[in-house]
């Protein structure tokens, strides 16, 4: 059987939560392998509404492993949290479904205060981080001072590592003219932290491994999108991981040929939060009416998303950047009885025409979008789960992005609901 790897072909903000969800039913390990708490999910399952933002998805499903990945930097006050929201809804979590790679890096508080003093010195020029300090923790984990999960078991050795890296926080703390970190108190708060989460703790590639062996099919989930990737994205308004495909074996452990089918899940029209070049943007009323039918505000953070047209260059580079098999559209029913309908083949750039976005600042926030106008459809498309049930214009909208990205659509998600959803394709299958 081919284990999957979800990622979003956007700036996020996809959907991946539905789809996911509706994956990991058939799942039997669910793996998240990079991001922090700055991304979220959004989970509808029979009328009750679950928001994940460390926890994997399949997490809400009785019999399913899930698993945090190396890649992923852990907020453990934020992760224990979440697993205590999810215990009063009736979903428990505990080290019978949950494991956390012993090798992943913690966020501290120090992170989140960070990332909140930079944004508030750039003022104008400020990158639209959460201020989670999702960041700033992987700054410490590539410069090699980070505190990682195993280092909560050995007070001796966090003894040295927070040594190590108050050294370099309460420098910066001083040149920006904050107070400097009280590291007995930053031990403390860690120690206590311990207790509940070290139980959670475990070799997460060598559980693939041995799940990879016995044949279980396993769910590889990821957060945000390609266009946030920190190498391929619209620097540096990006996140400050690899979001695209190939992040699912690093972030987890496991070796690529592992992965037998990689999804892009892929918005029927665009959207992005926070600062950064958009293309496509409609900061008008087709850009306000397609957020209020989305409900595009985020998960995690509640802002109000930037919204636009479907730009295939961007998603045709996401799906050869990641290598994506096939896409899960969704939001279509967002597009009901909008009208004439634009979709972004080209950029125009100084004159030339360009197929990709460029990687220059000044590039990305230059180029101008070529449209192709395609004809709207005022019939319902909310709930259809067959082809039969979809109108004429639906289906040619679907089938010209298909030639425009070079990628078929595997499922077509027409609502929140899971059961809402056309299936052309199984992931899962060799």
């Amino acid at each position: 059987m081919a284990n999957v790897a979800v990622v979003g072909s956007q700036w996020g903000d996809e959907g991946k939560g539905k789809i996911v969800d509706w994956l990991s039913e058939r799942a039997d390990v669910v793996v998240r392998f990079q991001g922090g708490h700055n991304a979220g999910h959004t989970l509808v399952i029979d009328g009750r509404t679950y928001k994940l933002s460390l926890l994997p998805s399949g997490i809400v499903r009785p019999g399913k492993m899930s698993l945090i990945g190396n890649g992923v930097v852990i907020d453990p006050w934020a992760l224990l949290k979440e697993i205590e929201t999810l215990g009063g809804q009736g979903v428990s979590v505990s080290p019978e479904n949950l494991r956390i790679a012993e090798n992943a890096t913690l966020i501290l508080p120090l992170h989140g205060e960070l990332d909140r003093l930079r944004e508030e010195m750039r003022g104008d020029a400020k990158i639209g981080t959460t201020g989670r300090g999702i960041g700033p923790a992987y700054e410490d984990k590539i410069a090699r001072r980070a505190v990682r999960v195993a280092d909560l078991s050995d007070e001796a050795s966090l003894d040295l590592k927070l040594e190590e890296l108050l050294l370099h926080h309460n420098a910066l703390r001083r040149g920006m003219g904050a107070a400097e970190v009280d590291g007995t108190e930053l031990k403390t708060q860690l120690l206590a932290v311990a207790e509940p989460l070290l139980p959670y703790a475990d070799n997460v590639w060598m559980r693939l491994e041995n799940a990879r062996r016995a044949g279980r099919r396993i769910l590889f989930e990821g957060a945000q999108g390609a266009m946030l990737d920190i190498d391929h994205g619209t620097y540096p308004f990006v996140t400050s991981s690899n979001t695209v495909a190939a992040a699912a074996s690093v972030g987890s452990g496991t070796g690529p040929g592992a992965i037998g089918f990689i999804l892009g899940i892929t918005k029927a029209y665009t959207t992005r939060v926070g600062s950064g070049p958009f293309p496509t943007e409609q900061d008008n009323e087709i850009g306000r009416i397609l957020g209020e039918r989305g409900h595009e505000f985020g998960t995690v953070t509640g802002r109000r998303r930037r919204c636009g047209w479907f730009d295939a260059v961007m998603v045709r580079q996401a799906v050869l950047v990641s290598g994506i098999d096939g896409i899960a559209l969704t939001k279509l029913d967002v597009l009901d009885g909008i009208g004439p309908l634009q979709v972004c083949t080209g950029y125009r750039y100084r004159g030339e025409v360009l197929d990709h976005l460029p990687a220059s600042i000044s590039g990305q926030a230059g180029v101008e979008p070529i449209y192709e106008t395609m004809e709207g459809w005022d019939e319902s498309t909310r709930g259809a789960r067959s082809w039969a049930q979809l109108p004429a214009t639906a289906i040619k909208y679907v089938r010209r992005i298909e030639e425009l990205i070079g990628a078929p659509v595997t499922l077509l998600s027409t609502s929140p609901e899971r059961a809402d959803t056309i299936m052309m394709g199984d992931p899962f299958a060799d």
